[in-house]
């Protein structure tokens, strides 16, 4: 490694050195005039890195994969996958970089991995790059994501390349550095499944085990255990998306982490007016990642999953597939448990009583009914127990339906002895004012693809602190205007 990217990052590589076969060893393509665009410094500085010196030629250049001739051994990880559920046997980083390993200030190992940086033997006819464009989207969705307090992958730094990608036009390129617990997802262990290697599979499960779910290392049966601890982290992850009103558009099985992280911030984006069958992909034409597919859609990938680790949690596959199914069964049920419990939070309410369901349920349809914003209609219900009921009352056609649930509702906090001020304010504290607007997005990208960071840099700074209501926000805090016509977004490849 050269003396400058030394200097920088002290990566270790226990995924290149412990699981041989599933990765390619390649290197970044050249980036003819790289341009820092964002630097995550509060990222930075959990990382232990120094943002000054990330953003100096030297740190940029390393941002793109320059790290010079006597770096690491960047690589690009293999995996299958079931996408929109046919089988793809070999997919992998077409456009993606492992670069190492850090150990951040508090001890925990990340990746740091970058998308956009050139084709590999991955690529499938792709040209490897990224434009500016879906690479700030993902900076700053997943920002918001972790302000939220959902479990993400995050965005260190984008960095312009300085050359044109082709895609309908030519646009600005760039580069994504992106830090993850990891980069194991469901696709990791079919693509391991594929090579027929019971050892390669076993060193995979075992090096899952130790990197993130290590008290299944001390099970009777840690195999089973491990798959167990992956279908919780994804009922728990699942169950926040739909709390927010998160779509993520591509949940094929090569986006489903065994960390739990969301993965992935291609054609995703929040709901503005509720309704279960939102699909805004261009891609997904028959709805199977909607909004309200999502929880069956992960059950199904992590039966996918399951598959591969048969071997190893059974010799006898019958027996296996038994104690595998019981797992997965057990999904729905965690699911609905972690959703009941954050639409509670979102409603002030603290104890599960049989009456909490029906309620948020039942408010849910009127949402539904109404087409009422998901985001708004949550955090004006606080202002209801405050006194103020306007604001969700311009936002509820059915003022009727709204007045009789209310009741419901205000009766409910009575009998759990819910004060109204302190249940408003715990409601504050669970339901954004701001999340990213898609045509708040739409209009940064526009303006960054065309040379104007400002609006983008607004945007970061808004959903950074998504409860705070912030004087001079409003236009952030509300859906597009209803003639903007139906969202549609796009992976960007």
């Amino acid at each position: 490694m050269s003396t400058a990217a030394r200097s920088l990052f002290s990566f270790e590589d226990t995924f290149v050195r412990e699981l041989e076969g599933l990765y390619l060893p390649w290197q970044a393509a050249p980036a003819p005039a790289p341009r820092l665009l964002a630097l995550n410094a509060p990222l930075a500085a959990e990382l232990g890195l120094d943002p000054e010196a990330l953003a100096a030629p030297e740190g940029v250049a390393a941002l793109v994969g320059d790290l010079g001739p006597d770096g690491p051994t960047t690589v690009a990880q293999g995996y299958a996958g079931h996408q929109f559920g046919g089988y793809s046997p070999r997919l992998g980083d077409g456009r993606a970089l492992l670069l190492g390993e850090l150990i951040d200030v508090d001890g925990h190992r990340r990746d740091l991995h970058l998308k956009g940086s050139g084709r590999t033997p991955f690529a499938r006819g792709g040209d490897g790059k990224a434009a500016v464009g879906p690479m700030l989207r993902e900076y700053v969705i997943s920002e918001a994501m972790f302000a939220l307090g959902i479990p993400t992958t995050r965005s260190l730094a984008v960095v312009a390349t300085g050359e044109d990608v082709l895609r309908e036009t030519a646009l600005p390129g760039a580069v994504l550095a992106r830090v993850a617990a990891s980069h194991l997802r469901v696709g990791t262990f079919q693509y391991a499944a594929r090579l027929k290697d019971r050892e390669v599979l076993r060193r995979l499960a075992d090096y899952a085990i130790a990197r993130h779910h290590p008290d299944a290392a001390d099970a009777e049966n840690p195999y089973l255990a491990f798959f167990a601890a992956v279908v919780a982290a994804q009922a728990s992850l699942v169950a926040r998306w739909m709390n927010v009103g998160f779509v993520h558009g591509v949940l094929n099985t090569d986006n489903v982490t065994i960390s739990g992280e969301t993965i992935d911030y291609g054609p995703c984006a929040f709901m503005d007016a509720f309704d279960p069958a939102t699909v805004f992909s261009s891609i997904d034409e028959a709805g199977r990642y909607a909004f309200g597919n999502q929880p069956h859609i992960v059950q199904w990938d992590l039966a996918r999953m399951a598959e591969p680790l048969l071997p190893l949690i059974d010799e006898d596959q019958d027996r296996a597939i038994a104690a595998a199914t019981a797992v997965l069964d057990g999904f729905p049920a965690q699911y609905e448990a972690h959703r009941r419990r954050g639409l509670q939070a979102k409603l002030g309410l603290t104890d599960a009583e049989p009456e909490d369901g029906p309620l948020a349920t039942d408010l849910l349809d009127l949402l539904h009914r109404g087409r009422v914003d998901h985001t708004s209609a949550f955090r004006a219900l606080a202002g209801v127990l405050r006194g103020d009921g306007a604001a969700a009352g311009a936002l509820f056609a059915d003022s009727a339906g709204l007045a009789a649930w209310t009741a419901r509702w205000r009766a409910q906090l009575a009998a759990q002895g819910r004060d109204a001020g302190e249940a408003a304010a715990a409601m504050d504290a669970v339901n954004p004012v701001y999340i990213p607007r898609n045509h708040r997005v739409e209009e940064a990208l526009a303006a960054a693809t065309a040379g104007d960071l400002g609006p983008f840099e607004r945007l970061v700074d808004v959903v950074r602190r998504p409860f705070e209501e912030r004087e001079g926000l409003e236009s952030y805090a509300g859906p597009a205007p209803e003639d903007q016509g139906h969202y549609r977004t796009f992976c960007g490849t």
